[in-house]
C-alpha cells in the first residue's frame, strides 16, 4: 500500500495498528526488494505469503489484468475458468516471443520478469550443485527428450552437413526418439561390461569417428543419470575426443543436478574437453510435476541461440512452478535436500545387501552410479523368467514405483531400430536383475516400506516355485508300487 492509502487508514482504525501492519508489509517486501536487486536465490526459504503476494504483484503488471484493459489481439490472455485463472496467478501470456524463449514480452511485464527471475535462481542452483563454471541457462516448458531435440537443431544450423550422433547405449527410450524426432542418424554405441558395471567404450566411439568422418557427426549423446547397471559415461574422455575431432558435445543430465558426481563429472569434461549443453529435467530435480526442463551449458552465446530455436512463445507454467519451489527452498533447503539424498543412497545400499543376501542374492557392483542401484534375480527352476516379470507387477500392486525388473530376451523395437534385451543397457548382461534409485525427496520410511514388501513379494515368489517343484516331484510310495 502507498503513503495516500495508509493516510485513509488511519481514519477507519487507530493509527498504531495501521503503522504496524505497514511494517508487517515492509518486511515482506524488503525480502521481495532483496531477490530484485541481487536476482539471486535467496538463502533461505521464504513463507507461501511473501511469494505469493510477489505472484500477486508481477500478475497486476500483466496486460490482460489491467483495469480497463481493451484488448483486440488473437492472443490476449484472456481465462474463461476462474479456476485456471487461480491455477495460474492469472498469468496466462506465458514466456517468450516469436523469435526467442528467453525476449521480454510488452504485454506480459510481470511474467517476464518472473522468467528472468527464474533463470537466474537456475544458475545459482547449478552452482551449487556442483557446476561452477556453467555460464548460460533456462527453463524450456518441454520434458527432457524434446529439450535434447531442441539442442541438436541448433547444432544442426551450426554444421547442416551432420546427419550421426554417436549414443552410447541407455535402454531408455525419450532420449533415443529425440535422436529420431530430431531427423538425424544414431549410432548405437554399446557399452563395456566391467564386472557388474556397464561402462562407456571409448574405443568404439573412436572407431565410429574414423568410420563415419567427424564432419558428418553432428554431436556425440552422452549420459550422466541412468539405472543401474549402467554407469554414467565416461565424459571426461568422450569430451577430449569431441575436442579434439572438433564434434559437438550434448550431455543428457536427466537427473544428475541431484547428484554431486554427475556435476563433478560434467565440470571436468568442459574443463578438459568439449561440452556444448546439458539438459536436465525439472521434476526429477526439484519435485515439480512433469513438463519442464534446464537447457545450460558453458558457452553464453550457443545457449542463447538455442532459446532463440525455440518457435513462440512458451509456456510459463514449469517456470511458474520452479519459481515457487525455488524460493520455498532456499538455497539451505535445497543443499539439505542433496545431503539426505547421499544419506539415502547410502542407507539403500546397506538394506537392499541385507535383502538380496536373505535370498540368496546379491547387491550389484555398480560403485559409479551414485543414483540407482540393483540386485541380482536368480530364481531357481524359472529358466523362462515368467516370475521374474512377475515380481515388477506383484510390487506395483503393493503400490511401490519407480522399481524395474529387467530380465533377458526383452527385444524391443523403435523406430526401426532393435534392441536386444532391452533395459539392460546391453546385449548380454549376464543376469536379470532389480533396480531401485535414492532420488532426491526419498525418506527413510520410504526405504523400509520398499524393503519390507519387496521381502514379501520374493518370500512369495520362491515359496511359489518350490511348491511347483515339490507337486512334481513323483511321490515315494507311487515310485516303490
Amino acid at each position: 500500500m502507498n503513503d495516500d492509502i495508509l493516510e485513509l487508514c488511519n481514519r477507519l482504525i487507530p493509527q498504531a495498528y495501521v503503522t504496524q501492519g505497514a511494517q508487517a508489509r515492509a518486511s515482506h517486501e524488503n525480502v521481495i526488494k532483496q531477490l530484485l536487486e541481487h536476482r539471486k536465490l535467496p538463502q533461505q526459504g521464504w513463507d507461501d505469503q511473501t511469494i505469493e503476494l510477489l505472484l500477486h504483484e508481477l500478475a497486476v503488471m500483466d496486460s490482460n489484468n489491467f483495469p480497463g484493459n481493451c484488448g483486440v489481439g488473437e492472443r490476449e490472455s484472456r481465462l474463461a475458468s476462474s479456476l485456471v485463472a487461480r491455477r495460474h496467478y492469472r498469468l496466462g501470456h506465458g514466456i517468450g516471443r516469436s523469435g526467442d524463449i528467453t525476449a521480454v514480452q510488452p504485454k506480459a511485464a510481470g511474467s517476464s520478469i518472473l522468467m528472468k527471475i527464474t533463470n537466474c535462481m537456475v544458475m545459482d542452483i547449478i552452482k551449487l550443485s556442483g557446476i561452477k563454471s556453467v555460464k548460460n541457462g533456462f527453463v524450456v516448458p518441454v520434458a527432457t527428450g524434446m529439450a535434447l531435440v531442441l539442442c541438436m537443431l541448433t547444432l544442426k544450423l551450426k554444421k547442416p552437413e551432420a546427419k550421426y550422433v554417436l549414443w552410447p547405449r541407455i535402454d531408455q527410450k525419450s532420449c533415443f526418439k529425440s535422436i529420431i524426432t530430431a531427423g538425424l542418424v544414431p549410432v548405437v554405441i554399446e557399452n563395456l561390461l566391467a564386472g557388474d558395471e556397464l561402462r562407456t567404450d571409448i574405443a568404439a566411439i573412436l572407431k565410429k569417428i574414423q568410420e563415419l568422418g567427424a564432419n558428418n557427426i553432428l554431436c556425440v549423446m552422452s549420459t550422466t543419470s541412468c539405472f543401474a547397471p549402467r554407469a554414467p559415461d565416461k565424459l571426461e574422455e568422450i569430451s577430449a575426443l569431441c575436442k579434439e575431432n572438433d564434434i559437438p558435445h550434448l550431455v543428457n543430465n536427466a537427473y544428475g543436478l541431484q547428484s554431486s558426481k554427475c556435476t563433478h563429472l560434467l565440470q571436468q569434461a568442459a574443463r578438459i574437453g568439449r561440452v556444448d549443453a546439458f539438459v536436465q529435467s525439472l521434476d526429477k530435480n526439484f519435485m515439480v510435476p512433469v513438463g519442464g526442463s534446464i537447457i545450460a551449458g558453458f558457452d553464453k552465446d550457443f545457449i542463447n541461440e538455442i532459446g532463440k530455436t525455440y518457435p513462440g512463445r512458451a509456456s510459463a507454467t514449469p517456470s511458474v512452478d520452479l519459481f515457487i519451489t525455488l524460493l520455498s527452498l532456499g538455497a539451505n533447503g535445497y543443499q539439505q535436500l542433496l545431503d539426505e539424498r547421499k544419506e539415502m543412497y547410502a542407507y539403500l545400499a546397506s538394506a537392499l545387501e541385507k535383502c538380496a543376501g536373505k535370498f540368496g542374492e546379491r547387491r550389484l557392483n555398480t560403485k559409479n552410479n551414485p543414483i540407482s542401484q540393483g540386485i541380482s534375480l536368480n530364481l531357481p527352476d524359472d529358466p523362462k523368467g515368467e516370475k521374474l516379470t512377475e515380481i515388477g507387477s506383484m510390487l506395483f500392486t503393493r503400490f511401490v514405483s519407480g522399481t524395474r525388473v529387467v530380465a533377458p530376451g526383452n527385444d524391443v523395437t523403435i523406430s526401426g531400430y532393435m534392441f536386444k534385451n532391452f533395459g539392460s543397457h546391453s546385449n548380454n548382461y549376464p543376469c536379470a536383475y532389480l533396480t531401485a534409485a535414492a532420488a532426491i525427496g526419498m525418506k527413510k520410511n520410504d526405504v523400509d516400506m520398499f524393503i519390507g514388501r519387496l521381502e514379501k513379494v520374493l518370500s512369495k515368489c520362491k515359496s511359489s516355485l518350490e511348491a511347483q517343484r515339490d507337486s512334481s516331484t513323483p511321490n515315494k510310495l507311487e515310485e516303490d508300487s
